[in-house]
């Protein structure tokens, strides 16, 4: 038995931090059922690269995940809603605020419809204050968090991620939420509405800023590869071109690395035993490992601070994941059968668990696909079902 198995989830959200959480959950055995639009679905099937008019990026993020097509704008989807939610142990949606009041299905009326109910609320912004119903994305939030303000070089302009980082982020926080909220419902019986702003989440992770700015107005700067608590850090070019990133987190790391290269004096300096100190005099610290990778070949290099135990890895692209012994003894790609592709590669679960190990049993399916499935388990007749599809309140 999977960790989550006899959970019930509705996943109404869209673009990508509720439908990742609800992934996560579905992972571990969740019945997830998908709430879309429909006609125009969530906007993930159409996002990225498709193959043979197959969108990919849904081919993972829906995975183990029943779609049903159902029009919540209208009275009579609504009513299915409220049959669906009436069973339901979670509702992940990322609607405006006010979006599902107007169309009475806000947190007031599902929890007096089931008590039991966990309801996430993913918003760009929050649930209150003064943007709280603007239209955002994880874009503004890596804006907002000072994320793109510390990255990238020091003489070059803020950079954003290329990729969905603070929904990713938000996704695992959601996730971990949705589990408190429904172990302290084990003790009380009650659900409880989660409120999540992408905005908060990526400002978490990426340290004790606000600490540090209120106790010494010390305002973040932009490092490039280098690190502001700890030095050597930084991406290195072998002499066969090849990128090597090296990190000295640990003391005894950073000794072991300055030995390696030559430079075992520098770590009898006063000013190394700390992080902070190292980074005063990152030029030398930093010049010294650079000049030494730089007259060796790749394989040489990870071979001598693999002899030293020190941290150190080829920067990869995704050609090189595929090919890494240590992601393959992991089970990190699986390759699944698909209707549509025949065949899909896509990441594992995201952790191991020894006792409830979670699995994918699905790629994403086709819109709609598990529409009647889902309203006949509800009790609704087939004459019903055809009657809502004939007049589009559900695909």
């Amino acid at each position: 038995m999977m960790c989550t198995e006899s959970l019930k989830v509705v996943d109404a959200a869209t673009l990508f931090a509720g439908p990742l959480a609800a992934t996560m959950l579905a992972d571990y055995g969740a019945d997830v059922i998908k709430v879309e639009h429909p006609r125009h679905g969530d906007p993930s099937r159409g996002h990225g690269p498709s193959k043979g008019g197959v969108g990919l990026v849904w081919k993972q993020l829906g995975r183990n995940k029943r779609p049903i097509g159902v029009d919540l704008s209208t009275a009579e989807g609504q009513s299915i809603a409220l049959a669906l939610l009436a069973e339901a142990d979670v509702l992940i949606e990322n609607f405006r605020p006010g979006t599902l009041e107007r169309w009475n299905l806000g947190p007031d009326v599902l929890q007096e419809l089931n008590p039991r109910l966990v309801i996430a609320r993913v918003t760009a912004f929050g649930q209150s204050g003064p943007r709280a119903h603007e239209p955002g994305f994880g874009t503004l939030a890596e804006a907002m968090s000072g994320f793109a303000a510390m990255t990238g070089e020091p003489d070059g302009p803020p950079t954003l991620p290329p990729l969905a980082l603070a929904d990713g982020i938000a996704a695992l926080a959601t996730a971990f939420a949705v589990m408190v909220a429904l172990r302290q419902r084990d003790h009380t019986g009650r659900g409880q509405v989660i409120d999540l702003a992408i905005i908060e989440p990526i400002l978490m992770v990426l340290g004790t800023h606000i600490t540090v700015h209120d106790a010494l107005g010390v305002v973040p700067r932009r490092t490039g590869n280098r690190s502001d608590n700890n030095a050597p850090r930084n991406i290195y070019r072998s002499r066969d071109g090849r990128w090597l990133a090296v990190s000295t987190s640990a003391q005894t790391i950073a000794e072991r690395v300055m030995t390696l290269v030559g430079r075992p004096d520098l770590a009898e300096q006063p000013w190394f035993r700390t992080g902070f100190g190292r980074v005063q005099h990152v030029e030398e610290v930093d010049g010294a490992v650079a000049a030494w990778i730089a007259e060796r070949d790749a394989a040489e290099v990870l071979e001598a601070f693999s002899e030293a135990q020190a941290a150190i890895s080829p920067v990869y692209d995704i050609a090189d994941i595929f090919a890494d012994p240590q992601y393959k003894a992991l089970e990190t790609i699986v390759r699944l059968p698909d209707p549509d592709l025949g065949q899909v590669a896509m990441q594992n679960v995201l952790f191991r668990l020894s006792q409830t190990p979670g699995a994918i049993r699905w790629p994403g399916r086709a819109p709609g696909a598990d529409t009647d499935e889902v309203l006949s388990e509800l009790g609704f007749s087939d004459k019903q079902i055809r009657a809502w599809r004939d007049s589009g309140v559900i695909a």
